[in-house]
């Protein structure tokens, strides 16, 4: 079959290799110049260098994105700095790590032994989530994260220390309207999994050249007909009927559209009505979406922090935003992963990532007022390790719609759609998963399969 994948993002990439496997002539084409979607590399005019447009961390639970790097020949190990799950915070009151147990072990081990919470915080900690653990991962129908907390008496220390942090990054959400549901699925495959489902997967190399760049490689060398990768070229018209697909005048078996929610929208609105288009419409027209921030610091030298990723706690009413540290001198990449780009970051050891999730507080403010307050932050909650070194740069990138608010009683179209021939992939479907990466790799390869299936 000839495929079109409109959207070269995550979603769309992973759609497209899976049909490109199986024997399927794909093109896919991408509105950007880069490969990546939300996650991906960009030209940092600021610090003269390549840099992501955010910092993202991977967990071990992301079986999906692990076995599609795996079926690339490409090798996680080299691309990844992988440790076990720590939790600790710059300035040393709070430290949660996982010891080298088998599961659960490692966990309860990790919290029997976490600085900064009293004895009985500990223990309704872990009555909450063996309580879950027993309930099968469910929570009552409804519920916010913080209600949940609440229901397992969770302490207002708890939840700042440990709960709220780890929501946020997770689902983006503020615990007051996270669903507690779609937080309790990360939990299931991250802390309920195996020993290292938990492991903290950070990339060496940037976003795109993890496994995108490496996957447009194979499609351009591998399909005929005209099919491939195809930057910089959006799609503005697109046509359906029982025989056949039309983009832009072209001519395909089937299309997957897989941009993000409010593009998908728009093509299609374009197609004629079908039994249930007005609700699928109607799903995709119910997401609010959250932004992203991450301020990069260039420093004077490497700073080589004792830990990769630290907590900063934060403090809006000071403008310190900032909720994650990141010292790239700790996973740098290694010399075995060579490329153009990797040749631009000859710099980035000496780069520090700050980021700032539901940062729509954050953009009421100037963004050098920001940026002088959380390099304020980090200076006073990292005293301990020494003075930092002078920051000679920065760079404040916001992702406007990073993730959609993964609110109680969301719901979310699923990868087929009622016009025919035609599928949607995106971590907005109905994946089970919040907007995260593992959710839009999950999303493109079920939506291969659903097209196979249906067009077999």
């Amino acid at each position: 079959m000839k495929v079109a994948i409109i959207g070269g993002g995550w979603a769309g990439l992973a759609a497209a290799w899976s049909l490109h496997r199986q024997g399927h002539a794909v093109s896919v084409f991408e509105a950007a110049r880069t490969l990546g979607g939300r996650a991906r590399r960009v030209s940092s005019r600021p610090l003269g260098q390549i840099i992501d447009n955010g910092q993202h961390i991977l967990l071990g639970a992301y079986t999906d994105t692990l076995a599609l790097m795996g079926e690339l020949g490409l090798n996680p190990c080299e691309r990844f700095h992988r440790e076990r799950l720590t939790l600790q915070s710059a300035d040393g009151a709070f430290l949660l790590r996982a010891l080298p147990l088998p599961a659960p072990l490692h966990l309860l081990g990790g919290i029997a032994t976490a600085r900064g919470l009293g004895p009985l915080e500990r223990l309704r900690l872990v009555t909450l989530t063996a309580t879950l653990r027993a309930r099968g991962w469910k929570t009552a129908a409804g519920l916010s994260v913080a209600q949940w907390l609440e229901q397992g008496r969770q302490s207002p220390h708890a939840l700042r220390s440990f709960w709220q942090p780890l929501c946020l990054a997770a689902l983006n959400t503020p615990v007051d309207s996270a669903c507690a549901q779609l937080f309790a699925h990360v939990l299931r495959d991250s802390l309920g999994g195996a020993g290292r489902a938990t492991d903290v997967l950070i990339p060496r190399v940037d976003l795109s050249q993890l496994w995108p760049d490496e996957a447009a490689r194979q499609l351009n060398g591998g399909n005929t007909d005209g099919a491939g990768v195809y930057l910089g070229r959006p799609v503005r018209q697109l046509a359906c009927s029982a025989a056949g697909v039309t983009v832009d005048g072209a001519q395909f078996d089937a299309a997957v559209v897989a941009g993000n929610a409010p593009s998908a929208r728009k093509l299609l609105e374009q197609l004629g009505p079908q039994a249930g288009s007005d609700a699928y419409l109607a799903m995709l027209s119910a997401f609010t979406y959250l932004p992203i921030a991450t301020l990069t610091l260039q420093l004077e030298r490497p700073w080589g922090l004792p830990q990769p990723m630290l907590l900063l706690r934060d403090d809006p009413a000071r403008l310190q935003f900032g909720q994650w540290l990141f010292d790239r001198s700790a996973f740098a990449a290694s010399r075995s992963v060579s490329s153009s780009h990797t040749a631009k970051q000859a710099d980035a050891p000496r780069l520090l990532h700050i980021v700032i999730s539901a940062a729509s507080a954050m953009q009421q403010h100037p963004p050098a007022q920001i940026a002088d307050a959380v390099i304020r932050q980090v200076q006073a909650q990292t005293r301990r390790f020494g003075p930092m070194p002078r920051v000679t740069g920065h760079d404040l990138i916001v992702e406007k719609r990073a993730t959609f608010a993964a609110t109680p009683g969301l719901a979310r179209p699923p990868v087929a759609t009622p016009w025919p021939r035609i599928w949607a992939a995106g971590d907005w479907t109905d994946t089970g998963y919040p907007g995260v990466l593992e959710g839009a790799v999950r999303s493109g390869r079920a939506a291969a399969r659903s097209l196979l299936q249906s067009l077999a």
